[in-house]
């Protein structure tokens, strides 16, 4: 691509004052050629016309032959990067579950979870004909605070992630209900870009952890505020059974450092902001998580959520949008 974009810049430059140009050529060849030394007021002789013409011929075939060329070279490009990202589902198809590879409206099947080696069976499914489960199935669930400044607000907080833990017994997948716990009076939604880990991890540094991540899901980080600010531990108030939505897909090839992350209420946008602002990224997360903990493969990380949150009701719909996941909906029912 260096090689084509010089190519082309050489030649549009070369080309574009093409009259300076073809004289500069001509007097240099022979500085005594009077045609080329005529007035501007005068027109120019049939020969010197003739030549022009012909280099401007050639000049413009140059320009239309090197711009097809990195054109094309551009597209090629670009199809490299789209074919580098997939997306990774798990799925029921009637009593059976398995991995899969989503593409467009259909679902390759797969042998295995992609982190543990599944490899495509030869089967293929219509999307419209199976039920998307929770993309992963974690043996532990670890979870980041505060970890955007426009949430983190003026809280005095550690100089590392602030991590916690929900269970894996929390998870739940798209369009799966969320429960209002007997108890609860202050539930809340959190959007998140949640990573999955793809190979055992443990004491690992921000500049290795990226050979260790999988790829990325969309998740809801279900909170209780009451029992958040009352209880010892958020043990209640972050891991009850159905309070980690997650899902639709695990994608892999996107820059998770720059991605939009929303939420929306009932339709309503309530969080919108990009990755690039956490203020630990997701290398450093993995990093800390591992100096202490050994991660799997198939274990996930709830990242942070965004800006301000606020009650949900039975009867509710969140919406968790990660650019390039998709969207992860879940209704809320009432349990209590």
């Amino acid at each position: 691509m260096q090689v084509l974009q010089g190519e082309y810049n050489a030649v549009t430059a070369r080309c574009g004052p093409i009259e300076s140009w073809l004289t500069q050529r001509k007097l240099a060849k022979d500085p005594e050629d009077s045609e080329y030394h005529a007035s501007s007021d005068r027109a120019a002789s049939p020969r010197a016309t003739a030549d022009r013409n012909d280099r401007r011929g050639v000049c413009m075939r140059s320009v239309i032959w090197v711009s097809a060329v990195y054109l094309l070279a551009l597209g090629g490009l670009a199809d490299m990067a789209r074919a580098d990202v997939v997306r990774y589902v798990r799925y029921a198809d009637g009593d059976a579950v398995s991995y899969g590879i989503e593409e467009g409206d259909s679902v390759r099947q797969l042998s295995a979870a992609p982190w543990n080696g599944g490899q495509a069976t030869g089967r293929t499914v219509r999307r419209a004909d199976v039920r998307l489960l929770a993309p992963a199935e974690p043996s532990k669930v670890i979870a980041v605070g505060y970890n955007y400044k426009s949430h983190r607000g003026d809280r005095e907080l550690p100089a590392h992630p602030p991590i916690f833990l929900k269970l894996p017994t929390a998870i739940i997948g798209p369009d799966e209900a969320v429960v209002y716990p007997a108890g609860a009076t202050d539930l809340h939604y959190e959007a998140e870009l949640v990573v999955v880990i793809g190979k055992t991890a443990k004491q690992v540094s921000p500049g290795q952890a990226g050979e260790y991540i999988f790829g990325i899901t969309a998740g809801n980080d279900v909170s209780e505020r009451a029992w958040q600010a009352n209880d010892l531990q958020w043990f209640r108030a972050k891991a009850s059974d159905t309070f980690g939505p997650l899902g639709p897909a695990i994608v892999t090839g996107l820059n998770h450092n720059d991605l939009l992350v929303e939420s929306r209420l009932n339709g309503e946008v309530k969080q919108s902001q990009r990755t690039r602002d956490l203020i630990h990224n997701v290398e450093a997360i993995v990093s800390h998580v591992s100096q202490t903990v050994t991660l799997y493969p198939g274990d996930i990380i709830y990242t942070g959520t965004p800006g301000s949150t606020s009650a949900m009701q039975p009867g509710d719909v969140v919406e968790i949008e990660v650019e390039g996941v998709g969207v992860l909906r879940n209704h809320i029912v009432d349990g209590r």
